[in-house]
């Protein structure tokens, strides 16, 4: 007999497929991610215009509104995650799936972050560069958003899973997720002032990285129970 190369386990199969399948859903619904890209990138660019041309004051800013804007551009995001899968019964299929749902939702929330997140991670630089930051402080700046961004969809996507079904859930989704978002916020605005200052930023880059493994710990096993108790 010929050797046969082993198959993935099948939550590993499972995980793949509803990756790829959200990535290529996004594609075919580009309104429902480049709406929070564009307002990303229209916040970022207005604010100069508001402020005015003063370099001092362009630099001390940049960095809080950008971060303030990709926080609000990815609660924008959150409106149709499990929303969609819920109302043409995608949800519940994957509820009865063989997998761990817990499994199925981390991959959702990386398609998530890949079409609603890395964008801003990426943009960010270019839009720094009219607040008049320098190399490294851009550098600072694209560094705390890539590991930023991802626990902003994983805190996300606990509300978004506790609001499924609920009438007026936006509402109450923004009153749960602001005051958790508040550390991600000081401390990625935190690290590129540090940075900026000549303080070192290494402080609040280890307390983001902290923050991004104990939201990639806790966030999928508390989606899949949120989405449990909606469907029942």
């Amino acid at each position: 007999m010929s050797a046969r190369t082993p198959a993935l386990p099948s939550p590993w199969l499972a995980l793949r497929g509803v990756l790829w399948r959200d990535l290529r859903l996004a594609l075919l619904r580009k309104s429902e991610w480049l709406g929070a890209v564009f307002f990303f990138v229209l916040v970022a660019a207005l604010f100069p215009l508001a402020i005015g041309p003063e370099p001092a004051t362009l630099r001390l800013i940049g960095p809080g509104v950008l971060w303030v804007a990709a926080l609000l551009a990815s609660m924008l995001s959150l409106g149709r995650l499990f929303e969609a899968d819920h109302q043409d019964g995608s949800l519940e299929q994957l509820a009865l799936s063989a997998a761990p749902l817990s499994w199925l939702v981390a991959a959702k929330l990386l398609a998530h972050w890949l079409i609603a997140g890395l964008p801003l991670v990426i943009l960010s630089p270019l839009l720094a560069l009219q607040f008049g930051l320098g190399p490294e402080a851009l550098g600072m700046l694209a560094l705390t958003l890539l590991i930023g961004t991802p626990v902003l969809s994983l805190l996300g996507a606990i509300g978004a899973a506790l609001t499924l079904g609920v009438r007026g859930g936006g509402v109450l989704q923004s009153l749960l997720l602001l005051p958790l978002y508040v550390p991600v916020l000081v401390f990625g605005t935190g690290a590129v002032d540090a940075h900026m200052r000549g303080l070192g930023a290494g402080a609040h880059v280890s307390v983001l990285l902290a923050l991004l493994l104990g939201a990639a710990a806790f966030s999928p096993w508390a989606c899949a129970t949120a989405l449990r108790m909606a469907l029942e």
